[in-house]
């Protein structure tokens, strides 16, 4: 029984000292600065999203995938994913495109949602995403600010 303490012991002081070994990295800063018409379905929308991505960092992030939710107004609006990769060396930037589908339904949800008194240019959005970039390589995002809908194109 004793061994077995030990052992157990032993082995959560090598995975503690193994977390000290991935070095820490400040969070990725996300802008987004463009959004572009893509051709769509019947029952849906698709758009180009532009993020512009900055590495803060001392070491290369090197991705292989993104993903992203948009929330506007605290409900879900629009998903996507791409395939890209790339690198990101250190202290540079980048600008990432992502398409990304804003379903009929999703619409319909928002359109409900607004209060008759709500106006459209301070509308709430959170952007949530990921850099892909293996089992440790993973950065995660969020980037939070508002819309203006009045006009025939979003401001971000």
């Amino acid at each position: 029984m004793r061994k077995i303490l030990g052992l157990s012991a032993l082995l959560m002081l090598l995975s503690l000292s193994a977390c000290a070994l991935f070095p820490q990295r400040d969070p990725v800063n996300i802008n987004v600065v463009g959004i572009e018409p893509l051709p769509s379905q019947e029952l849906e929308m698709r758009f180009a999203v532009k993020l512009r991505v900055q590495n803060p960092n001392e070491t290369t992030i090197d991705y292989n995938g993104v993903a992203l939710d948009l929330e506007v107004n605290g409900r879900a609006l629009a998903s996507g994913v791409s395939d890209q990769s790339g690198s990101l060396p250190r202290f540079s930037e980048t600008i990432v495109s992502v398409p990304v589908s804003i379903s009929a339904f999703s619409v319909l949800r928002q359109t409900l949602g607004l209060s008759q008194t709500q106006r459209l240019d301070n509308l709430p959005y959170v952007l949530r995403g990921k850099l892909a970039g293996g089992v440790f390589g993973t950065v995660r995002f969020v980037d939070r600010g508002t819309l203006d809908l009045r006009g025939s194109t979003a401001t971000w």
